[in-house]
């Protein structure tokens, strides 16, 4: 079973085995996280993520799923990057928001990755309600099979911190 802790500080700090990425689409960087991780994590993963680009995901990479690279000059070995859902009142997305801690955990245990570092994924720019965006996530993460030991969620404020703790509480 993977135990869950909760972390309040910067992601790309984190000494883990992998980080999750809350990318967006095009794989090629961008604001909050995203841009967080490519700027910490040096030209490699962009290298990488090109390479992606120009094989597999031409397209780019699809919502709910998720993609391995390098983690370049981050403390950890790898980057799991996921891309969230855009929150919408109107459409229940939950089912792709939870996809993408799954396909996380998956592509986890495929490179043999036992500690892993996640953000609230969907909750910045794309707009998902925190409470929410946590509950989704630790009920996901604590309901998936997986050799990870350790999904530690790395929340940037108190908020977000709070949010996940009481998620965590309630389960």
């Amino acid at each position: 079973m993977t135990d869950i802790t909760l972390v309040h500080g910067d992601i790309t700090e984190q000494e883990v085995d992998a980080i999750v990425n809350a990318a967006n689409s095009s794989l090629m960087g961008g604001g909050g996280v995203d841009g967080a991780v490519h700027r910490r994590g040096g030209p490699a993963i962009l290298d990488e993520c090109r390479r992606l680009r120009a094989s597999r995901f031409g397209g780019g990479l699809p919502t709910g799923y998720a993609v391995a690279t390098t983690a370049g000059e981050l403390p950890a070995d790898w980057v799991i990057h996921t891309v969230g859902p855009v929150y919408s009142e109107s459409e229940d997305r939950s089912a792709l928001l939870a996809s993408c801690y799954r396909e996380s955990l998956r592509v986890a245990d495929e490179l043999g990755a036992r500690t892993v570092a996640f953000p609230a994924v969907s909750a910045g720019i794309y707009g998902w309600p925190i409470r929410d965006a946590a509950r989704i996530a630790v009920g996901t993460v604590l309901n998936t099979p997986s050799q990870v030991v350790e999904a530690r969620f790395v929340l940037f404020n108190e908020d977000a911190y709070a949010a996940f703790e009481q998620a965590l509480a309630a389960v």
